[in-house]
């Protein structure tokens, strides 16, 4: 039988919602369980930075081969090649095109490290591939992209794991476990902070692209903008064609860990967003100071991030509030006492241990028992916390500018949102000399959301956010009966 083009794979794919059986047929993924001596072998996609990780982790990982790396930026190639022949004794393959692995049946398994823009489209390829994933996080650039690979890895009967490496942390296991079930009484609110050091990423002319880089391939779905070198690599996460700034980016890690310290029933039923961006003036949309409150019915959740290029060192960290006390850094406090008391075996702060090779440990172990179930992140939780992160970013970007002098009332109804408000202004003041008095931020509107339909209540204007726009050749499938 004739092997499909790359140009027929593509188009077949996104008009039909399915790929040719040449392209599945003969492959050890396609459904039946693989022996524990069996190899598993797998792509990298996407080799600048988590690649990196990837191929250590894969690296280490018993009868695991790494036979293809693929990237647009043919630059990396020889560093990327000479790495996995380090660990593994021989050279992968390396090619600028995802289409060339999904059209090869002895490949098992794509893991995803690319830029956010496109993790749904190579999810999807793949899972039509008869292909297993691991996709990075937050697994989609927006809602709809997100239930999209849901449906796909249904339909498909793919394994598809999340990077949300602190699912495979036991501390962190174990603390949330404790917290949904109770132990420290009933939680209200649920207080991240994500305070990282973020440089400016300036203002470049554009330039015609590396020609060893096919920059209309890196664009792929998003829109065809001018090349400039602070786009790629890495920069891209603060700009909205690609990346879903701080909150999509390390908010993902602890969006998770705070829904997994709900009921599994949870889920937002409103949301408000404000920041902007201060310190230095460049080409990035994202904010680099956010503050975004998630409403949950019983439950409150207050995400704050911040990012001028002179902050201090990174922190992430989550404190947990009941009707108790509150959790905090490895201790609960109850109400009334400055003495915490040491929860034994706690993560002592939002960073957890070295999990990364355990997450992808999981990962291979289901792709050889077909067991989606024993997923430590499936993909549907991924794209429940990305959805979070989605939300914020929404109402940011309907946002109007408002003075300093005004608090936001919708989160004077909150007193731990009001107080991170409070924060956030000292924060400008006393880091980036900031003048108050005649500043302003960015307020989004409160938006009502049903997370049965994942649709905005009554605001059109936020329902064109739930999607995006692609490119032709690099459109969405759809898997509507």
């Amino acid at each position: 039988m004739n092997r499909p083009t790359r140009r027929n794979f593509l188009k077949h794919a996104a008009a039909t919602g399915i790929v040719a059986s040449t392209t599945i047929s003969g492959t050890k993924s396609s459904g039946q369980v693989i022996g524990a001596n069996d190899r598993v072998r797998v792509a990298i996609a996407g080799i600048n930075g988590r690649g990196k990780i990837h191929m250590g982790d894969l690296g280490g990982i018993k009868n695991v081969e790494i036979t293809h790396l693929v990237d647009p930026d043919s630059r990396l190639f020889a560093s990327r090649s000479a790495t996995v022949e380090r660990y593994s004794g021989k050279k992968p393959k390396c090619v600028q095109d995802i289409r060339e692995v999904l059209e090869d049946p002895t490949v098992d398994a794509v893991t995803i490290a690319t830029p956010n823009h496109w993790h749904a489209l190579m999810t999807i390829w793949a899972c039509q591939a008869g292909k297993d994933v691991y996709v990075e996080k937050p697994c989609s650039h927006n809602i709809v992209e997100g239930r999209r690979m849901v449906e796909a890895a249904q339909k498909y009967g793919r394994i598809v794991q999340h990077g949300t490496q602190w699912r495979s942390d036991p501390k962190w296991q174990a603390y949330t476990t404790d917290i949904r079930d109770g132990k420290y009484g009933k939680l209200e609110t649920a207080s991240i902070q994500i305070f990282r050091p973020r440089k400016s990423i300036g203002i470049k002319n554009p330039i015609q692209p590396p020609r060893e880089l096919d920059y209309d391939l890196w664009t792929g779905p998003a829109p065809l903008n001018p090349y400039r070198t602070n786009l790629v690599h890495y920069r891209w996460h603060w700009m909205w064609d690609y990346g879903n700034g701080e909150i999509g980016n390390l908010g993902s890690h602890e969006i998770e860990m705070v829904r997994w310290a709900m009921p599994a029933s949870a889920s937002p039923k409103s949301v408000v967003s404000l920041g902007g961006r201060y310190g230095y003036e460049d080409q990035a949309d994202t904010p680099n100071t956010q503050l975004t409150l998630y409403d949950f019915g019983d439950a409150k959740v207050v995400c704050q991030q911040r990012g001028l290029h002179f902050d201090k060192p990174l922190k992430m960290s989550i404190d947990f509030h009941t009707d108790e006390g509150v959790i905090k850094e490895g201790k609960f406090y109850l109400h009334g006492k400055e003495t915490g008391e040491v929860i034994e075996g706690a993560p002592v702060s939002g960073l957890p241990e070295n999990s990364a090779r355990a997450h992808l440990q999981n990962f291979i172990d289901c792709v050889r028992s077909r067991k989606s179930e024993d997923l430590a992140s499936d993909v549907l939780d991924g794209h429940r916390t990305a959805v979070m992160a989605h939300l914020g970013n929404i109402s940011y970007r309907l946002g109007k500018e408002a003075s300093f002098r005004n608090e936001p009332h919708p989160l004077s109804e909150n007193q731990f949102a009001s107080d991170s408000f409070e924060g956030m202004k000292r924060h400008l003041v006393d880091t980036a000399s900031l003048n108050l008095s005649n500043a302003s931020y960015r307020l989004g509107p409160t938006l009502p959301f049903d997370a049965t339909t994942e649709t905005f209540l009554d605001n059109s204007k936020a329902n064109q956010l739930l999607s995006g726009t692609y490119r032709s050749g690099f459109e969405l499938p759809s898997f509507t009966s």
